[in-house]
Formats: C-alpha cells, sequence, structure tokens
C-alpha cells in the first residue's frame, strides 16, 4: 500500500487549486484524475469562450494572460497545463479512484484503477474530492434517449453540415450548440420546455440567437415536452398537442450533476431537496471527518452555484483546516 498525507480526487481546476494551496504549507499532495488535467475544460465545444474573464480563473498566483477580455477553451487548456508544469504538482492521470474507506485509525484507503485496469491502493489522513459534475448528464427518462445518434456533449458543428439537428434544451450550453449548428450550415430546432429564454443564457449571445429565430434560420419552440426520440424523428408536446420533428442527430443539452453514490459509497450524505453534499462552508469538511469538498460538487444539483472563480478558493479553506489540524495534534 503506497503511504500519502493528503490524496485529491479529480484534477480540474479547484482540485489543482487545492494542491497548490497545500504545497503552499508544505505538503506534498496526490492528485488522481481519472482522465487528464482539466479534462471537464476538454470536453468543452471547441470554440468554447468562457464566462469569466482570464484574471479569475488563474489559480497558483500563475497570471493567466490573454488578448482577449475572456478567455477561449484552448488558451485555458495551455495556461492549466503550464500551472501544473511551474507549480510541480504531483498527478496520476488515467487513474480512476474506485472506492474510500475510512480505516479504524480514522484514516483512509484510497483504491483505484490505473490505466481502467491496474488496482492500486493508497493509505492517507485526508482525502480532498474535487470531481466536478460533468461526467454526469441529466438524462430525461424518453424512450430512445440511448440511441447512437443521440448526444449530451457536444463538441464541434462541422459533422452536422445539411442535417436536421434537434437541439433540447434552452439554456447555455443548448444556445452555444444552436449558434454553432446554424453557422456551418445544419437545419436547426430548439426545443425547450421554458416559456420564454432562459435568464441565465449569456446576455452577449442572446441578441444574436433572438435574430436568427426571427428570420426563421433556427426555429425555437417553447413549452416543448420530449415524449420519444426515434431513429430519425422527435416527438414532443407543446400545450398537449403532439408534433413531431426530424432529426438526423439530436443533442440533449439538459445539464448535468454530481455522482452522488460515489459522495455516499463514502458516507458523505447529501440534502435531499438541493443534492448538497453536508459539508461545514469554513472548512469545507463533510460530515465524514477527514474527507474535504472543493469546487462545484459542493453546490450539488444547482452547478450555477459554483465555478472555477469562487471554487478555486476551496483549497485555501481546506489547507488552512488541515494545518491547524495537524499542528494541534502534534
Amino acid at each position: 500500500m503506497i503511504q500519502e498525507e493528503v490524496i485529491i480526487v479529480g484534477g480540474g481546476p479547484c482540485g489543482l487549486a487545492a494542491a497548490i494551496a497545500l504545497m503552499d504549507q508544505g505538503y506534498n499532495p496526490l492528485v488522481i484524475e481519472k482522465d487528464n488535467i482539466v479534462s471537464s475544460i476538454y470536453r468543452y465545444p471547441t470554440h468554447q469562450t468562457f464566462f469569466s474573464t482570464s484574471e479569475k480563473l488563474e489559480i497558483g498566483g500563475v497570471p493567466f494572460v490573454t488578448v482577449e477580455r475572456k478567455p477561449k477553451r484552448n488558451q485555458a487548456l495551455s495556461y492549466y497545463r503550464e500551472v501544473v508544469k511551474r507549480r510541480g504538482i504531483r498527478i496520476h492521470a488515467y487513474e480512476q479512484v474506485t472506492e474510500v474507506k475510512k480505516r479504524n485509525d480514522d484514516t483512509f484507503t484510497v483504491s483505484t484503477l490505473k490505466n481502467r485496469e491496474l488496482p492500486v491502493e493508497y493509505h492517507c489522513k485526508y482525502v480532498i474530492v474535487a470531481t466536478g459534475y460533468y461526467d454526469h448528464p441529466n438524462m430525461m427518462g424518453v424512450k430512445g434517449e440511448d440511441q447512437s445518434h443521440v448526444f449530451h456533449y457536444f463538441k464541434e458543428a462541422h459533422p452536422y453540415f445539411d442535417k436536421d439537428v434537434v437541439v433540447i434544451g434552452g439554456k447555455n450550453s443548448a444556445v452555444d450548440a444552436a449558434l454553432e449548428l446554424e453557422r456551418v450550415g445544419a437545419r436547426v430546432t430548439v426545443l425547450y420546455r421554458g416559456h420564454e429564454f432562459s435568464k441565465s443564457v449569456k446576455p452577449w449571445i442572446l441578441p444574436e440567437f433572438a435574430s436568427l429565430i426571427n428570420n426563421d434560420l433556427i426555429q425555437m419552440v417553447f413549452n416543448a415536452e420530449v415524449i420519444e426520440i426515434k431513429k430519425e424523428i422527435v416527438v414532443y408536446e407543446v400545450n398537449g398537442v403532439k408534433r413531431e420533428e426530424n432529426a438526423d442527430f439530436v443533442f440533449a443539452m439538459t445539464g448535468y450533476h454530481p455522482d452522488h453514490s460515489f459522495l455516499h459509497k463514502m458516507g458523505v450524505g447529501t440534502e435531499n431537496e438541493t443534492g448538497r453534499p453536508i459539508f461545514n462552508e469554513e472548512t469545507m469538511e463533510t460530515n465524514v471527518e477527514g474527507i474535504f469538498i472543493a469546487g462545484v460538487i459542493a453546490a450539488g444539483n444547482n452547478a450555477n452555484e459554483i465555478f472555477i472563480e469562487n471554487g478555486r478558493f476551496h483549497g485555501g479553506l481546506i489547507s488552512a483546516e488541515i494545518v491547524k489540524r495537524d499542528h494541534s495534534s502534534n
């Protein structure tokens, strides 16, 4: 069994920020990431522009300098790679944590699979869970949702030129996808169960989106409840009236949620209504002593509550508590 001081589960920006905060206090944490660093950002659409300005995405005191005020996906990927190199963060990439188990001496056994197949076990005093939420899309629970032409992630638009594409949803990810799809010549229909544009849509893209709808370049259907997805058709209802829309491809941009089962297996409780883990907001420690959370996972089901720009500070709270606890025990 490999001995470690602190293990951080998840190599996103908030997990990396937590590692740096601990390193600044003299610790040598290990980050374990099932893909590679900032994999959630890698999954963003190819030409994605961040909501936040570059300085609000900075971690570890490393400046994030861009020409534009709001950086793009590829710039963020480059920046976080550089942070890892400059700060010398220890990362085990392509290693998935399968279990975190508390031992009788109040330390933890962390079990992993390296490269998806080789079992590894670690022993540590503290665990920080910074797994985000992007791996778990909100399923609609409709027939046909699991077909190969239905996607819950949007990468880029080119493959859908001259195709009928239905986008399900009305928030930022759906609007961004619709705009890119229309730009490459797809025939786009957006089905949204809301009765008007979502207030969460980025204000600088809403005028363009509305203009395309008004000029019949994107078809927007409000109050739309999807009933079934067939091979080339999406069946839905508007105010009780059944309709059909041609669809060579479907993007169900219905949001994402954290992996509650992963936390529950550790003994971490969650609030029934919000899905928020039970934790102390001053220290980020959960109801399981020695297990902390960092980043968007702390928001539960409301992923719009915590972003990189505020989740990056969780590591400072955690490191302060760990230092305090270790000093008091010596």
